[in-house]
């Protein structure tokens, strides 16, 4: 389900958007997504991207619920504000969260992320963390960071890898998987501009 950004999601959305972001509300979309969590059961999530890529992200989203694919929780970032009221995102990759829209800019940097625009999801961070160095994103996803993931591995259920209907569903739309960067690995990254 596509829809547009409401008055009462506006006032739910006060700590991933607010004045200064690079998109207006009217620019993005909140999604109800169906998905099977880590039991087996059938749950509706919740994501916000740009209007531009709303059907492709259901497509997707669809793709993964037919393949039985785990997810853990799908809840818009703003159930995770910081002291500031705005949006975490360490708290939400720890709640193993996944997550779309947050407007915020990229760790370490005063640049927007994809994110910002709408346009990248991350999925299950704890087993796929962000990994760079010896260090891991959230910290409880250290355990999954040097998993082979390469094409055909067996992993553990909500583990993304090489060539596997995630990636290749994400693909299909056009966005790039983090895990293929060189140097540091996003795993559980993906987006429209591959970065």
């Amino acid at each position: 389900e596509v829809l547009r950004i409401d008055a009462d999601l506006r006032a739910r959305m006060s700590a991933s958007h607010r004045s200064g972001c690079p998109l207006r509300l009217a620019e993005l979309r909140y999604l109800r997504l169906s998905y099977v969590d880590f039991s087996g059961r059938a749950r509706v999530g919740e994501l916000v991207v740009h209007r531009d890529h709303a059907e492709g992200v259901v497509g997707v989203f669809e793709r993964l619920y037919d393949a039985r694919w785990p997810i853990r929780r799908m809840e818009l970032v703003d159930g995770f504000p910081d002291s500031e009221g705005r949006a975490d995102d360490d708290a939400s990759m720890a709640a193993n969260n996944t997550s779309g829209y947050n407007c915020r800019a990229v760790a370490g940097t005063d640049r927007w992320s994809d994110h910002a625009y709408g346009a990248a999801i991350d999925l299950n961070p704890v087993q796929n963390p962000y990994v760079i160095g010896s260090d891991s994103f959230p910290p409880a996803g250290l355990r999954f960071a040097s998993l082979d993931r390469s094409r055909g591995a067996t992993l553990p259920p909500g583990v993304i890898g090489s060539g596997d209907v995630v990636v290749d569903a994400f693909a299909e739309i056009g966005w790039e998987w983090g895990g293929d960067w060189t140097g540091a690995k996003d795993y559980q990254h993906f987006s429209a501009s591959g970065n």
